[in-house]
């Protein structure tokens, strides 16, 4: 029988592979999945091996690629089976046939279970590789204790415990909130100390993935991962089949660094000293061999040692060995170990202190760019934009217009806004600047953008001294027989308002001037003839009197585009023609343009948002994952001064302005200062022994990119509770302020929340922790009943509510009370929603009403001292656990009205913990179930000369409690609600979201 068994299994798939083309196979399978479904319905009459042997069918055709939709269970059922083939056979076909949220896999939970808890180690293995592959959040709480005890166990044999960490690791990423692993910082070190390497390999990826989680919780298991290296290092007590190519299990070395590198330092001097001797014998050992293998292995642990020195930001002596390595891998041919030496090359100059060391290897990057390979010529042009500054950025500039006319169009545009930025920020002098924008758009123009030339253009007109040397090398451009239309443009901007600073040069009178540029007219397109024509009312302006053919020459200009289709250019040229007449009347009309107002360079801005949304990236995915917020906050009230400049009483648009869409204009002067052009930043008082400046990085940010007011990520449910509330078309207006009241119960915990001539709702409420409990007090204040009384609560995704039921009737000058019980799920600052309707007479009355279940109620106040504050604040070290940011637009208050209005926040005034007067320390303690207890710190710097501004600093161990309280701060210091003032009985109209008013601002986003 079995071998009859086994004979049609061969059978089939040699008839499978025998079928000469796709029809003739479809065919044969087809046959085959009618018999086995056939067979299948006849269950009683099989044994365990006939099912063995049709369930391999189905997994044969499975892997050809035909869908196999029955049969499940029979694969499933196959895993109670009491034989090793057809248990084999049930865990290999339900891996493969179903996923983790098929319906069958709970039948197979207490089979699975009973393996797993057995002796059988066979079993064991074979229960723990199908939970590894495809176990889900069923299988997380069902089995990951009895996976536990098996990892830890000392009675299984290492084979069971290797499967039992990976089984247990794959839990943890897809159910990390089920699986149990409070109090694991003891039994990882346990695991940490094994002696044999294949569970040690194991266990260092679940660690790695705990220690990812939570470092805090781990820092005694730091000292084991180091005396792990160092075991490996020297090669002690490694087997032979744990050696690859001489190289102690470089996959344990590579995961034992990485995890490294989620601690923010090592503090203890012995642990610090060995580790450094070990990165310091990778580093010198390590080297380019002929054989691949070997180098792939050396390689991967040398980048990732590379990766922890960086990390720890190491000795100097030890960075120098770092750049000096770096610098023999991109010297070498193989072109994969170029790539790896500049991409680590370009990650290094976020270290402080190499650029000089890594700027000696400035040659050999140049010859890199002219690679053959697209992508080392990328990081080549990465890492010289990187390390350029002002005492190398002429021969980078240079070497990059030379490049540029052989580069891949791929590349152009990158190069060329590169180009540009390094020119403006490390110009050694102006004329400088203007000679290398030219060259970039003469060499490239159709890859230069508007951005690019509007900028040279600001430079031009905002320093007088540069006006006759860039009207000059505008005119050597137009001698050219062809050049790009950007620099029609550019040429004719300059020349038509600085062109009478050249008249006394050869071949530079007005006529000329405009010979030279109307040449170029039949050429250009519409756009740039509305600049030309505004060039020719410049030229004559600045002829007068006019020359009367160089003004008939120009007239003819005007008369011809007097009747063209297109309505800018036609209104210029009627203007313009009218304005010619008016003599020496025109010098006022059309005067030079003035000085454009000082801003950030749109380029450097562009710039510096790459850099900084790299920064972020983590931050940002986390946010995109979770709820975003509506909570808009205005924090710059200053004018955008971003519109095109106009000539004084004509009113046409000369010129766009480099203001960026997307960016506030920052109104910062540009000055040369050192031979360089530089941004000057606003002025910022720091105080002398700043300690806690010293603990900060310098940067100032927004908030993560994608939280807006339009984010089209929310589920229905999410987008209701986020939506601004309205209020109906009610004839009955409620009495006194609503959002006054809701801000008013944000900051105690019983009070009014709505009131109407028929009904009031108040509330009293308990926080404890994650949790709350809120009651609604709704009475009726009539003599009347209220009928076909409702409330919803219509709740964010961050709230798990629960509210009692509520009556469809309240009596007569009757009460009502309705408990609402309240868990914080995650930290988020969007508002759970009350829809309230109810009936009185004929009237209908209906509200949506924010519930004051925020951020705040979550916090517990709570009292650190200096030796608890520093070492926390040093460990949270940059974004996205620690970030800062300017606010402006705050309402003025001294530090003892901030300080209480910190204290109703539930945030902990720290009174001594900042050695400058002018600022405040606060701490308190959030609550969520995803967080559970963790430690807030906030420091804010005020600015004694401007209340209206302050820099703010919020740290916490979780990136998304970190942005959401930063922001919770700012409304409320941004908008902070005035105490409660009689008003009129009638309901205020919400105010757009996007208003520019703060104090209104909170008031109408719900």
């Amino acid at each position: 029988m079995a071998l009859s068994g086994m004979r049609g299994l061969s059978v089939f798939i040699s008839d499978v592979r025998n079928c000469r083309n796709k029809e003739q196979e479809r065919l044969r399978v087809d046959k085959e999945l009618g018999n086995i479904r056939t067979r299948f319905k006849n269950e009683k009459g099989l044994s365990p091996y006939e099912k063995k042997k049709y369930v391999w069918k189905m997994l044969y055709i499975y892997m050809l690629g035909y869908d196999v939709d029955f049969g499940h269970m029979e694969a499933v059922s196959l895993i109670s089976a009491p034989k090793y083939p057809e248990k084999q056979v049930g865990y290999i076909v339900t891996s493969c046939l179903l996923n983790e949220n098929h319906d069958f896999l709970r039948l197979a939970i207490n089979a699975v279970r009973n393996d797993i808890i057995g002796r059988n180690e066979t079993f064991q293995c074979l229960a723990l590789t199908l939970v590894g592959n495809i176990g889900g959040r069923e299988f997380a709480e069902s089995l990951a204790p009895d996976v536990q005890k098996l990892l830890i166990s000392s009675s299984c044999r290492p084979l069971v415990r290797k499967k039992a960490a990976l089984c247990l690791l794959r839990l943890f990423r897809k159910n990390s909130d089920v699986v149990n692993v409070d109090g694991w910082s003891d039994r990882m070190a346990q695991l940490l100390d094994e002696r044999d390497l294949g569970v040690l390999t194991s266990s260092m990826s679940l660690f790695v993935a705990l220690v990812s989680n939570n470092h805090e919780a781990y820092w005694s298991c730091l000292p084991k991962c180091v005396k792990i290296l160092e075991r490996l290092a020297r090669n002690q007590d490694i087997p032979q089949e744990y050696t690859y190519y001489g190289i102690p299990s470089p996959w344990l070395q590579v995961k034992t660094m990485r995890a490294l590198q989620y601690f923010p330092t090592v503090e203890d001097p012995t642990t610090r000293r060995a580790l450094f001797e070990v990165l310091q014998r990778i580093l010198m050992g390590t080297d380019v061999v002929k054989n691949v293998n070997k180098n792939n292995a050396s390689h991967a642990v040398l980048f990732e040692a590379l990766a922890l020195v960086m990390h720890l930001d190491s000795e100097k002596e030890m960075m120098s060995q770092c750049v000096a390595l770096l610098g023999k891998f991109i010297a070498v041919r193989e072109p994969n170990i170029r790539y790896l030496g500049l991409e680590n090359m370009t990650r290094m100059l976020m270290v402080t202190d190499v650029h000089e060391i890594i700027k000696r290897h400035q040659a050999q990057i140049i010859t890199s760019l002219k690679d053959p390979d697209i992508s080392i010529r990328r990081r080549s042009l990465d890492l010289l934009y990187g390390m350029c500054d002002v005492t190398n950025a002429k021969d980078i500039v240079e070497e990059l217009l030379q490049y540029l006319a052989t580069a891949d169009f791929a590349m152009r545009e990158e190069l060329a806004l590169k180009a540009a930025i390094l020119a403006e920020k490390f110009a050694p002098d102006l004329s400088w600047y203007v000679d290398v924008i030219l060259q970039l758009i003469d060499k490239a123009g159709d890859f230069v953008s508007d951005d690019i030339w509007f900028r040279v253009v600001q430079f031009v007109t905002n320093n007088e001294d540069l006006q006759p040397y860039a009207a000059l090398k505008a005119r050597e451009y137009l001698d050219k027989p062809a050049i790009h239309e950007t620099m029609v443009k550019v040429s004719a901007y300059l020349l038509g308002e600085y062109s009478h600073l050249l008249a006394r040069r050869p071949g530079c009178s007005p006529k000329e001037i405009f010979s030279l540029i109307h040449e170029k007219l039949p050429t250009v397109s519409t756009p740039t003839i509305s600049i030309l024509l505004t060039t020719y009312a410049k030229i004559l302006m600045h002829s007068q009197p006019p020359d009367p053919e160089l003004q008939n020459q120009i007239w003819t200009v005007y008369s011809k585009y007097e009747s063209c289709i297109d309505a800018e250019i036609q209104q210029r040229a009627v203007e313009y023609f009218a304005l010619s007449r008016k003599g020496e009347a025109l010098m006022d009309i059309l005067a030079e343009m003035p000085k454009f107002p000082e801003r950030q360079s749109s380029l450097i801005k562009k710039a510096e948002d790459t850099e900084a949304d790299t920064a972020e990236l983590s931050a940002i995915k986390l946010r995109t994952q979770q709820q975003a917020s509506n909570a808009l906050v205005v924090t710059d009230q200053r004018p955008a001064n971003g519109g095109p400049q106009v000539s004084h009483q004509l009113g046409m648009v000369m010129i766009p302005t480099t203001n960026d869409t997307n960016h506030t204009p920052v109104d910062q002067p540009l000055t040369q200062s050192n031979g360089a052009l530089t941004v000057v930043d606003q002025p910022q008082p720091q105080p002398s022994g700043d300690i806690l400046g010293d603990l900060l990085s310098p940067l100032a940010i927004e908030g993560p990119p994608g939280v807006s007011g339009h984010d089209t990520s929310l589920g229905a449910d999410d987008a209701l509770a986020l939506a601004r509330v309205e209020d109906p078309e009610n004839t009955i207006k409620p009495i006194g302020d609503i959002a006054e009241r809701f801000h008013s119960l944000c900051l105690k915990d019983s009070g009014v929340l709505y009131e109407d001539p028929y009904v009031q709702i108040g509330i009293k409420a308990e926080w404890r922790n994650h949790q709350g409990r809120l009651v609604l007090f709704l009475g009726n204040k009539n003599t009347g009943s209220l009928d076909s009384v409702q409330a919803v609560i219509l709740a964010p995704s961050h709230l798990k509510l629960d509210l009692s039921l509520v009556p469809d009737i309240i009596p007569p000058r009757a009460q009502v009370q309705c408990p609402l019980e309240i868990v914080n799920l995650r930290p988020s600052r969007d508002v759970a929603v009350l829809d309230f309707s109810y009936k009185f007479g004929t009237q209908f009355v209906n509200n949506r009403l924010r519930l004051p279940a925020v951020l705040n109620k979550f916090l517990h106040p709570i009292q650190v001292t200096a030796e608890e504050f520093f070492p926390q604040w040093r460990s949270l070290s940059g974004p996205p656990l620690k970030l800062q940011e300017v606010v402006r637009g705050v309402k003025p208050m001294s530090l003892g009205e901030m300080a209480n209005l910190f204290n109703s926040l539930r945030l902990m005034v720290c009174p001594g913990l900042d050695p400058n007067a002018f600022n405040l320390v606060a701490s308190t303690t959030f609550y969520s179930e995803s967080t559970r207890g963790m430690l807030c710190l906030v420091r804010i710097e005020t600015d004694p000369a401007d209340r209206t501004q302050l820099r703010m600093t919020v740290a916490s161990a979780d990136p998304t409690l970190t942005f959401e309280l930063k922001e919770f701060i700012k409304e409320h210091l941004v908008n902070i609600p005035t105490a409660a003032k009689p008003s009129p009985p009638q309901q205020p109209q919400p105010p757009p979201i996007a208003t520019s008013d703060p104090g209104a601002l909170l008031a109408g986003l719900l």
